[in-house]
């Protein structure tokens, strides 16, 4: 099997600010070569190149963007939703990065098709987890796994449209994706609403990563980065609960 040319992570960021001004839905980053379907689901995924993102995500956003949506939800009187007693490994880490990216970021490249999933995933996002949404997940992933899925294949014409629009297409998911996470908030009723994407910046910023990993890359890599930098928070979450119980013993101790 033919190597795939391996490039630079700093020839990397630079593609990905690049498409962000101007996105496109190709070409992809060089890899092996290998069937279409396969090299978008698991033939592009690098773990030290995904660890190299989450790093760049977890800095940006503990740095600047977490701070400023902090202290805006602060101002605001707004809280959120999280416990971190009571933190849902399996949603974080699992449940989320799978469905939320099958929704945003798989109709990118494979737009026909997203027309008539996109239904059933935000049936899954409004309804939760359940056995039967968790069985219509599991047939939805072997779904966009059947090369021939309704509405892969599309005119030229239609795809030439497709592409025009791209730019559009691609800030809206980044856009939407963020603003999906105001529901992490409560006590947003007062708040002016231009207020409100500030409370989501740090979604916002990766979520234009994970559309450019998809575009790029392929959804399994996307998938992966998204499980990888979650990661970060619910460990820090379980982190400070466990340091928060070890005060609350020690001043019961005393």
């Amino acid at each position: 099997m033919a190597q795939a040319r391996v490039i630079r992570f700093r020839d990397e960021f630079r593609d990905f600010l690049r498409f962000v001004k101007r996105p496109t839905p190709g070409p992809r980053l060089p890899r092996a070569a290998m069937p279409a379907l396969a090299a978008d689901w698991v033939g592009s995924i690098r773990i030290g190149r995904l660890l190299r993102w989450v790093l760049v995500l977890w800095l940006v956003n503990l740095a600047v963007l977490g701070p400023v949506a902090a202290a805006v939800a602060s101002m605001s009187g707004a809280s959120h939703r999280l416990d971190p007693t009571q933190l849902p490994l399996m949603l974080a880490l699992v449940w989320a990065p799978i469905v939320e990216e099958l929704m945003f970021r798989f109709g990118l490249r494979r737009p026909g098709a997203a027309l008539w999933l996109l239904p059933a995933f935000v049936l899954i996002v409004i309804y939760g987890r359940s056995p039967w949404l968790g069985s219509l997940l599991a047939a939805l992933l072997a779904l966009t796994a059947w090369p021939r899925l309704p509405g892969v294949r599309w005119r030229l014409r239609t795809w030439r449209r497709y592409r025009r629009w791209f730019p559009f297409v691609f800030h809206v998911a980044a856009f939407a994706f963020a603003i999906l996470h105001l529901l992490n908030f409560t006590a947003l009723g007062g708040v002016t609403w231009w207020l409100l994407p500030l409370f989501v910046l740090p979604q916002w910023v990766t979520g234009l990563v994970l559309g450019w990993m998809r575009v790029r890359t392929g959804i399994g890599a996307s998938i992966a980065l998204h499980a990888m930098f979650n990661t970060g928070p619910v460990m820090l979450l379980l982190l400070l609960s466990w340091a928060a119980s070890m005060v609350e013993d020690s001043l019961k101790a005393m």
